[in-house]
């Protein structure tokens, strides 16, 4: 039987992409050669997001782009696997900020990396996490994080976005 446990609720879930928001713009003296680049699915909606703030607090067109990582994936082993990118701008010499929801292993940030680095060569390459759960395979460790939440290994973190499910919030599931 799966027990939930509420992590955050969607007034969090907003007042965390904008303190992302600003610890990106700080980080990056600014957002003039930044670009957002979301992990499909959920890391899409949170990148946008982030995009969207950044373009109202610097007043600058901050370009956005989905990424598909399944073909990058080293758990999945899919040779029809379509890829379904679209990163309509140029990254080469730009500061690529990486969107997911969760950070775990690693393993996805590091399918991204790979993702992208097939398309060109960013000045660089930063990681941006709604929640950070720890157990780390790889060594990849986020530049932003909205929440540390240590977790056990037999836990769950589920991210809601309106966008996709109706509401936003985030809740750690016992299996």
């Amino acid at each position: 039987m799966e027990n939930s446990h509420l992590i955050m609720d969607a007034q969090a879930m907003q007042r965390a992409i904008a303190r992302i928001s600003y610890e990106i713009i700080e980080h990056n003296k600014g957002a003039e050669n930044i670009c957002i680049v979301g992990i499909r699915s959920r890391g899409v909606p949170l990148g946008r997001r982030i995009a969207l703030k950044l373009s109202e607090l610097e007043n600058v067109d901050v370009p956005f782009g989905e990424l598909d990582i399944t073909p990058y994936r080293d758990d999945v082993r899919n040779e029809e696997t379509s890829e379904l990118t679209d990163i309509p701008f140029d990254i080469h010499e730009r500061n690529v900020v990486i969107v997911d929801d969760v950070v775990f292993t690693g393993r996805s940030a590091r399918a991204a990396i790979d993702a992208l680095i097939k398309r060109g060569r960013p000045k660089s390459i930063q990681l941006a996490v709604l929640i950070d759960r720890g157990h780390r395979e790889l060594p990849i460790r986020p530049d932003y994080v909205g929440k540390n939440l240590p977790t056990s290994h037999n836990e769950k973190v589920r991210v809601f976005v309106s966008e996709l499910d109706g509401s936003d919030s985030v809740a750690i599931i016992n299996t």
